[in-house]
């Protein structure tokens, strides 16, 4: 029987350079081999000004789905939302 391999939900990584949980957040990521798109948000001012619409006011900031915010690197958060 063929597996049928699930479409991984979008991961969207908001960071800023200095940000040690955000480094962990991406290795977390590499390691587990989710796909995630980083935005700096010292370089992007709307997607920090998105960030703080959703409730955050650190980073990192995890977007599932284009709709599930998780401020702060929150593991079982992430892997309950993509369902790993």
């Amino acid at each position: 029987m063929k597996e049928i391999k699930k479409r991984q939900k979008s991961v969207v990584l908001f960071t800023t350079p200095s940000c040690v949980w955000c480094t962990r957040a991406k290795s977390y990521f590499r390691q587990n081999g989710i796909k995630f798109k980083t935005i700096d948000i010292t370089k992007d001012k709307k997607a920090g000004e998105d960030c703080v619409k959703h409730g955050c006011r650190g980073v990192p900031i995890v977007l599932i789905g284009g709709s599930r915010w998780i401020c702060g690197f929150d593991q079982a958060k992430i892997e309950k939302s993509l369902g790993i």
